[in-house]
């Protein structure tokens, strides 16, 4: 079977999570072709908000910071100053808050079907 390559996928412009007072925006790139194990990767961008992002993971996710910055944190308490280089996986049943003091992109691969986030 042949590769897929996409270019430049980092400059991809993403639609907006479409959530009031919140600038989070998230698009899926690849999606495998498996009816059983579907895994869907792209871009999550996180920009200075009035308000953080709240997100409930019903799917297993790991994300990569790619660029910028994020704070980010779980429903236990523990809180993380993300930066390029740092890896998170949040595991199905997980609440995670997103907030960025400037910006900052993370590239994600999660047990989902495209267009479930």
């Amino acid at each position: 079977m042949a590769m897929t390559h996409y270019a430049q996928a980092i400059k991809t412009e993403l639609p907006s999570m479409e959530k009031p007072g919140i600038n989070a925006f998230l698009g899926d790139l690849a999606v495998s072709k498996d009816p059983e194990k579907t895994i869907v990767s792209g871009f999550f961008r996180m920009e200075k908000s009035d308000e953080p992002l709240v997100y409930y993971y019903d799917y297993h996710e790991m994300k990569i910071i790619v660029e910028g910055e994020m704070e980010i944190s779980d429903e236990t308490g523990n809180t993380v100053q993300a930066k390029v280089g740092d890896v998170f996986y949040f595991p199905a049943g997980s609440t995670i808050t997103f907030q960025s003091p400037s910006y900052g992109i993370g590239f994600f691969c999660g047990q989902r079907l495209e267009g479930e986030a």
